[in-house]
């Protein structure tokens, strides 16, 4: 596999430093209200990596992905709602939770807190390492980073050294690139927020020090992969190298990935515009998650993708070909001999998927080979040329397609009673050549979500999936 490294600006062959284990650290959701979907490109994205190192590579994988429970805006919003830190950013983490499951995204090995009492620990420690090694100074009972005791920073930003500014400090955990500056590592206790009493005096973390202090107790270094979406590579990820090589003396991550904006009405999707949408409100709108999944995952990660009715209308036309392909397959039935071409289509069909997902998860060519795949299929369908065997190889195949994708429907989705016993009604109907009773069984269907149709092999079924609403 080649991935895109954003610090050397060029493609690179990716294998894991130790053994054939992945230590992978993502940024995840800062907690102070319910992520929208511009967030979750980018943890779709990371999702599809994730797969294509587990399932299509072979890997093992070691992915830490955090929550930031404490910082400036998880404080001054949970202020504002008069709710304990704690458990305000506890209904987030839930919603993220409930938000992630619903667009099949696999949970990491590891989802950390900051405010876990390890966690503090291992950030109070590398901020005692920095001030050892002279990276540090202090200034009204906060501690800072210095960035001219160490010459490489921004390096990953591409960051001009000569608009820094030496000796100027920022307290705000985000800022512009323009203002490149000594960092905060350790912010002094203020009245209405919490803090811990580590050596250097009362306070709590810098945004920074978390993601670099999680990491490096979860993973050590050097890590392999550290993934977020673009809009963190400066200043955030910048101060996470500066602080964990001050610190360690080693390099902290060997290749990063980073995943471009997700954009509606042609700007980025973002609280601060409020052009955002969230997942929980489009799934009640009736949006199918699967569709979402697929039209966020549809435009390779380094390429803004503009989310829009007609992106998630032709992301549910997509899953309607597969879903009926799937559904075919499943109820294919011949007694015939075997296809002997078969084996070599679902092969090549099989190296082009993962082909393309060795090209820097090139997931336009990855698409391509299953819809030419599913040309393919659905032709050997109506030919009538498959054995029963045959469509089980060839719905195992796009099977193995969907570890990465995760797309396809849940092969353990049953059906309820209810709409088991409609179809058992219709069939007998169709049986008895009662095509009126057929037709109203059918409607009933639909209108529980499942669509009914009639084939060579019988009648199969799929659930419907929610066109775009405008």
């Amino acid at each position: 596999m080649r991935l895109y490294n954003t610090l050397t600006r060029r493609e690179e062959d990716f294998a894991p430093l130790r053994d054939n284990q992945v230590r992978m650290y993502s940024c995840g959701l800062t907690v102070y209200a319910r992520g929208h979907i511009g967030n979750f490109r980018t943890f779709v994205a990371v999702d599809v990596l994730r797969r294509a190192l587990k399932y299509q590579e072979g890997f093992d994988m070691l992915h830490v992905m955090n929550f930031t429970d404490v910082d400036d805006r998880t404080i001054l919003e949970s202020n504002k709602a008069g709710v304990p830190l704690r458990e305000y950013t506890d209904r987030f983490i839930a919603a993220y939770r409930e938000d992630s499951a619903a667009l099949g995204i696999e949970a990491p090995e590891q989802q950390p807190r900051a405010t876990d009492d390890e966690n503090i620990r291992a950030m109070t420690d590398t901020i005692s390492a920095l001030e050892q090694r002279g990276h540090t100074y202090q200034s009204d009972g906060s501690v800072y980073f210095k960035i001219s005791t160490f010459p490489e920073y921004g390096r990953l930003a591409r960051l001009d050294h000569t608009g820094i500014k030496s000796g100027a400090r920022v307290d705000s955990d985000k800022y512009e690139k323009d203002d490149a500056r000594d960092f905060v590592l350790w912010k002094a206790s203020k009245p209405g927020e919490p803090a811990w009493t580590p050596s250097f005096g009362a306070g709590r973390p810098g945004w920074h020090i978390e993601c670099s202090a999680m990491a490096l107790r979860l993973l050590g270094s050097p890590i392999d992969l550290h993934a977020g979406g673009v809009d963190l590579i400066f200043p955030h990820h910048e101060d996470e190298i500066a602080q964990s090589e001050a610190a360690t003396g080693q390099t902290f991550v060997q290749t990063w990935l980073h995943s471009a904006h997700l954009q509606a009405s042609g700007s980025k999707m973002a609280k601060s515009t409020g052009n955002i949408a969230r997942v929980a409100d489009l799934l009640d709108a009736g949006i199918s998650p699967r569709a979402l999944r697929y039209a966020l995952i549809a435009v390779h990660y380094r390429a803004a993708n503009n989310w829009s009715d007609d992106s998630l209308a032709a992301a549910t036309a997509a899953l309607d070909r597969l879903d009926a392909l799937v559904a075919a397959l499943g109820a294919y039935e011949s007694g015939g001999s075997d296809d002997p071409s078969l084996g070599e289509a679902l092969a090549a069909g099989d190296a082009a998927f993962g082909a393309a997902l060795d090209d820097d998860l090139n997931i336009s060519a990855a698409l391509a080979a299953v819809f030419d795949l599913v040309r393919d299929l659905n032709r050997r369908i109506d030919a009538r040329s498959l054995s029963t065997s045959d469509a089980e190889r060839a719905l195992a195949t796009l099977r193995s397609f969907d570890d990465v994708l995760g797309v396809l429907p849940d092969p353990a989705d049953e059906l309820d009673a209810e709409a088991r016993r409609l179809l058992d009604e219709r069939a007998a109907a169709r049986a008895s050549r009662d095509w009126a009773a057929s037709d109203r069984l059918r409607d009933e269907l639909a209108a529980r979500g499942i669509a009914v149709e009639d084939t060579r092999d019988g009648q199969r079924w799929r659930r419907q999936l929610e066109a775009a609403r405008g």
